[in-house]
């Protein structure tokens, strides 16, 4: 069964730090690419990272040099440092862009999978 969990959301005072963890299941040796959005009420959800199945890491500019993502196997991070007030959301990980073994090609490609996310919430 394919699935998304997120966790590690809490509520912290600016200036203080959060890492949150995206496991997943069902995606045995395929390769794919992860990234992180959040999402507050009233607002589109926004990108925040991304990390290709080989490792390298984007960013949206707001959160440059302040987050730092990568995996671990079938785990992703988002290590959250310097944290603003505007960086409050829920946070919510995705998986995309399979490739590999059959599974990975003919069922799973060309889907999204997300996970429900995990809140944060950021105090000034």
């Amino acid at each position: 069964q394919v699935q998304l969990v997120e966790s590690g959301g809490d509520s912290v005072q600016a200036g203080g730090s959060l890492r949150l963890s995206c496991v997943t299941a069902g995606f045995t040796n395929c390769r794919y690419d992860m990234s992180w959005y959040r999402q507050t009420p009233g607002k589109q959800r926004e990108f925040v990272s991304r990390v290709d199945s080989d490792g390298s890491a984007t960013y949206a500019e707001s959160v440059k040099g302040r987050f730092s993502t990568f995996r671990e196997k079938e785990r992703m991070y988002l290590q959250m440092d310097n944290l603003k007030p505007e960086d409050t959301g829920t946070y919510t990980c995705k998986a995309d862009r399979f490739a590999g073994n059959w599974y990975c090609r003919d069922v799973l490609a060309g889907q999204d999978f997300w996970g429900k996310g995990t809140r944060v919430t950021i105090s000034s």
